[in-house]
């Protein structure tokens, strides 16, 4: 084993330094992958080494990755130094919980999927950092495969220490922000599912609105969702074999199974776990079947015209000044409207507002689209078909679908966050409980 580690290090370094070193297409693909990624991150050391080892593993020099233009460059490589280096394309991040210290190195668990890796140590520095760590402890690292059971440290990572699930479940939201391409990397099978969530979310809207876009007073759009909401907690409690017209009493009773029973295979289909406790613990053994009531933010309720959107790759979006965007396109002088240049640039800069919004626009009101942001970026020669996408990607807005919010996620990370939710609410006042663990990773 020390051997194939030992080669290991010195090809990694060979592969950076030939990514490093290079000029023409390589080094552009370089620059253009950092400039992107920097967008995104907090540009310290940490992040520039992560930009590096991603990009040797995850970047594209036209249609090669700079692995590949490496063993191209390097005929005297082995068969089996290129069987390596092609493996490190399996290469991903993940927030990792040390279960088990090795004498060359850990045991860890990706939180994300549940999945368990040996990674052994690479390095002496990271040999003195293993010698630090306790079980427990939690990891943000991207690690490589070394053989078919074994893993190996890429790159940097970063110490979190231990912590408790509140903590634990917001760090989880943090990497699902920062890190979506790797939210399932490791689980092919996970990242399906999650992304069929989606389409069925889209269905299920389309069929209760009747179109994939609504347009209403914002208190009466926050009604209809909750009522959306409701039809499709109860078809999923209705998927776990639950009567929702019967109380959990009466179920419990008819079938000769327990409430706890009960609780786990309304979970197993989706339902909120809060939902199910409602219902348990009513003050009424009676109480009906409900679904958790979910309200709109404040600003949408509150808005004189609040547009959602749907889309089964793009997901949910929220718009409280959709209408009013699109009053300026449709103004014969745009800049006479009051807060037209700010609600612009808020439309650019806002993350909220995804690439999708933008195109919707630009097919719906191509020429007045165009002229706004000619006269906003004060460029003649802006052109919609060619450069839109090139404007959202310099405000860090992707082009291609991420993962939305409303995308299911796996069980063990749904429990986790509900949990956390109830050691937060224990312990703080309500409506301040509430607003801190929902930046954790949640079901939509």
């Amino acid at each position: 084993m020390d051997v194939i580690v030992k080669r290991s290090q010195t090809l990694k370094q060979a592969l950076v330094d030939f990514v490093l070193d290079a000029e023409g297409e390589l080094a552009q693909a370089l620059e253009i992958y950092a400039a992107a990624q920097s967008r995104r991150g907090s540009g310290d050391n940490t992040q520039q080494g992560l930009i590096i080892d991603s990009f040797i593993t995850e970047g594209k020099v036209g249609d090669n990755s700079p692995i590949e233009l490496f063993i191209a460059s390097n005929a005297d490589l082995s068969e089996s130094d290129r069987h390596l280096l092609n493996s490190w394309h399996r290469t991903f991040m993940g927030l990792f919980t040390i279960t088990q210290i090795l004498p060359d190195g850990l045991e860890m668990m990706n939180w994300l999927t549940a999945k368990n890796y040996i990674v052994t140590s690479n390095s002496p520095e990271k040999q003195r950092d293993i010698s630090r760590f306790q079980i427990g402890d939690i990891l943000l690292t991207r690690i490589s495969p070394l053989t078919e059971n074994e893993w190996i440290f890429s790159g940097t990572h970063t110490f979190m220490g231990k912590l408790g699930k509140p903590k634990l479940a917001v760090a989880i939201g943090n990497f699902k922000d920062n890190y979506k391409s790797h939210l399932y990397s490791d689980a092919p099978e996970l990242l399906e599912e999650a992304w069929q969530s989606v389409e069925q979310y889209h269905q299920q809207f389309v069929d209760f609105f009747g179109s994939d876009e609504v347009t209403l007073p914002g208190y009466q759009l926050n009604k209809k969702i909750v009522e959306f909401q409701e039809i499709i907690s109860n078809k999923y409690l209705q998927a776990a074999g639950l009567d929702t017209s019967k109380s959990l009493d009466e179920i419990a009773a008819e079938a000769g199974i327990s409430e706890e029973e009960i609780t786990a295979a309304a979970k197993e289909v989706g339902v909120d776990s809060n939902a199910v406790s409602q219902m348990l613990n009513g003050k009424n053994g009676k109480q009906k079947m409900v679904a958790p009531k979910v309200d709109l933010p404040a600003e949408l309720r509150k808005a004189e015209q609040a547009t959602a959107i749907s889309h089964p790759r793009w997901g949910l979006m929220f718009l409280p000044t959709y209408t009013k965007f699109t009053t300026i396109l449709l103004a014969d002088d745009w800049q006479s409207i009051a807060g037209a240049e700010k609600l612009i640039r808020h439309y650019l800069e806002n993350k909220s507002i995804n690439a999708y919004v933008w195109h919707q626009l630009a097919k719906k009101y191509p020429n007045q689209l165009e002229k706004v942001l000619q006269d906003f970026l004060q460029s003649h020669e802006f052109s919609l078909s060619n450069d839109l996408d090139k404007l959202l990607q310099e405000f860090g807005k992707p082009t291609e679908p991420e993962l939305p919010e409303i995308a299911s996620v796996p069980l063990h990370l749904h429990n986790l966050f509900q949990e956390a939710l109830a050691e937060v609410n224990k312990s703080k006042p309500k409506a301040k409980a509430q607003k801190q663990a929902a930046k954790g990773f949640q079901r939509g």
